[in-house]
């Protein structure tokens, strides 16, 4: 996700200022900075009848660093920090796949907001996105990130979240839903490139250590989905409206009794996720906006929070 507390600021950072690839040796700093700068944000436009935001709990602290890590040895090139008088103040973390470029995570560390830093990380790593034909990213709401991307050409779509605990006597019964497995990379790619315009590539073999493979293929419809350990899908694509249904509620069915589950990026388009929704009980909230340039919306698709 990319949060943006920096606005236009006036170029002046107070103290000596870096711009510089990031090293692997910096993925720990990043973290900690990203996970306080996003906290920071989710309190300060979390509605209040919201849950209040926690701090990311390290299990996903992990799995945080090692997409970043991942994202270093594919896209050095995407890959930023600036530092002030040494230390990390800020990051940016993006990829190139085929002709799209994605912004992975951005963010500036609270207290340092409105002094440039934030435009010069992301100056440096769209520079990694020259001449790819469509770009695409997760927003906070916050004004200055809305002001910066649109700025930046981007189309705002608002997003919904889907949160809560399944309603076990509506569950349907699912069928023509299997396990994923290595064999099948080249038809989630296939599914990548009619949804969003590009395939996934080598983040299939990160996301296959990280998360469920679900995939569905027959005649009439296909398609794949990526879903956590408590059943809330973090990356789908499919064909029809009705093979991404079956991989949802077959998601949905997996999840324990007592877990809450968030899925975090439903866009306009994709009315199919909210569907399932209101039928398995879950509560409909607005999260963020999808930042969307010179491509279509995607649908039936559910982005992954940072490698879309």
């Amino acid at each position: 996700m990319a949060t943006d507390s920096d606005d236009a600021g006036d170029g002046r950072s107070g103290g000596d200022v870096l711009v510089r690839p990031m090293l692997l040796d910096d993925v720990d700093a990043a973290e900690r900075l990203s996970a306080a700068a996003y906290l920071e944000v989710d309190r300060r436009h979390s509605p209040r009848a919201w849950p209040e935001p926690e701090p990311r709990a390290p299990e996903r602290s992990a799995l945080w660093r090692d997409r970043t890590a991942h994202l270093l040895r594919t896209d050095p090139g995407g890959c930023w920090v600036v530092d002030v008088d040494g230390e990390v103040a800020g990051m940016a973390t993006s990829l190139r796949r085929e002709l799209l470029w994605v912004l992975a995570s951005y963010a500036v560390r609270p207290g340092l907001q409105g002094r440039g830093l934030g435009r010069a990380l992301l100056g440096a790593a769209a520079t990694h996105g020259r001449g790819c034909l469509r770009a695409m990213l997760n927003s906070s709401q916050d004004p200055k990130a809305v002001r910066r991307y649109r700025l930046a050409g981007f189309e705002l779509l608002p997003q919904l979240q889907l949160w809560g605990r399944v309603a076990r006597r509506d569950l349907p019964v699912v069928r023509h839903v299997r396990e994923g497995t290595e064999a099948d990379v080249e038809l989630l790619d296939s599914l990548d490139r009619r949804t969003r315009g590009a395939a996934h590539g080598p983040d299939h073999a990160l996301l296959a250590t990280q998360l469920r493979l679900l995939v569905t293929d027959r005649p009439a419809a296909s398609g794949y989905a990526y879903v956590d350990d408590t059943g809330a899908p973090q990356l789908l694509a499919a064909t029809h409206r009705k093979a991404a249904r079956a991989l949802m509620w077959e998601a949905l069915a997996a999840s324990e009794p007592e877990v809450t589950l968030r899925i975090p990026h439903v866009s306009p388009r994709n009315q199919w996720a909210l569907d399932v929704a209101v039928a398995a009980r879950l509560e409909v909230q607005p999260h963020g906006l999808l930042a969307l340039r010179g491509m279509h919306e995607p649908a039936p698709y559910l982005p992954h929070p940072t490698l879309l």
